[in-house]
């Protein structure tokens, strides 16, 4: 509890499966997300979630759906714990000190016109072909991603099929490869 919201896991998804209805905000199909945290206040209105699937050490985050009828307008020019914008950040924080401690080294989203969320946690965009495969296909348009460990970072070619390369130099290995 936080300032009168509560910040916890999602046991039943149906609660943030309907409020990203309600926001016309796309929801996971996976029956088992690895990350599903929920902003409540007064300890039983659901007014906040984020959900993220998993493939192998990436994830795809959706959300966070704030609903701000839901919650307390703050007044002019103040920064208020109960403000959408507050408890975006409070869950997409907590998205990725949960991913990261279960083992997820790279973290997409969607931006969802909250861009100064995303780069205030480390997040920058990439080209849509940076998400894997297993990934891909979601609605949505832009990408960010997050790498766990690193402030700077940027793709470059590793083993895994997962990490796309997009260093100059990978692109010129994988053009010599091609060409001959």
């Amino acid at each position: 509890m936080w300032k009168g919201i509560e910040y916890r896991p999602l046991d039943d998804l149906a609660p943030a499966r309907d409020l990203f209805a309600f926001a016309a905000a796309a929801f996971p199909t996976v029956p088992d997300p690895t990350v599903a945290l929920g902003a409540w206040a007064e300890g039983a209105r659901l007014v906040g979630a984020v959900v993220g699937e998993r493939a192998g050490t990436t994830a795809l985050l959706s959300g966070p759906v704030v609903v701000s009828g839901r919650v307390e307008a703050p007044a002019a020019n103040t920064r208020d714990a109960n403000a959408p914008l507050e408890i975006a950040e409070q869950l997409v924080g907590a998205a990725v000190a949960h991913a990261t401690a279960n083992g997820v080294e790279t973290i997409f989203a969607r931006p969802q016109g909250l861009d100064r969320v995303w780069v205030r946690f480390g997040f920058i965009p990439v080209p849509e072909v940076a998400l894997p495969a297993t990934l891909r296909g979601r609605p949505g348009a832009g990408l960010f991603a997050y790498r766990r460990g690193s402030a700077l970072w940027s793709w470059r070619e590793s083993a895994g099929e997962e990490d796309q390369g997009f260093s100059l130099a990978a692109r010129r290995r994988r053009s010599a490869r091609s060409s001959t």
